[in-house]
């Protein structure tokens, strides 16, 4: 659907949200209860409600930023695998969202 690489600030928020199609943008979000996307996502009217980890309503999205987490170096924080631009991390993660989806496709 979307993705916006950067930190948990509220303008990286609303550019993410801005990348989303519009037929998304009504559809119900669940996020943890930091302060910043309670703040976006309240003022934008949507069906938004900020949950704990024990609800399993945030369990798709943590196992998939897992996952990026144990295939991708660079999305580590603390790794001796580092892009040097913003441009290569982009790179980086298009060709893995690519292959994944690929290797989905084959198994089903």
């Amino acid at each position: 659907m979307a993705y916006f690489i950067g930190d948990r600030s509220e303008e990286s928020c609303w550019r993410l949200w801005s990348l989303l199609p519009q037929a998304y943008r009504h559809c119900a979000t669940f996020s943890d209860f930091w302060e910043t996307y309670q703040s976006v996502f309240g003022t934008l009217g949507t069906d938004h409600q900020s949950v704990g980890k024990e609800t399993g309503q945030t369990a798709h999205v943590e196992r998939w930023n897992n996952t990026l987490r144990q295939r991708l170096a660079r999305f580590v924080r603390k790794s001796l695998s580092f892009s040097k631009s913003d441009t290569y991390h982009q790179i980086a993660l298009k060709l893995f969202v690519h292959h994944y989806n690929a290797s989905l496709s084959v198994i089903s």
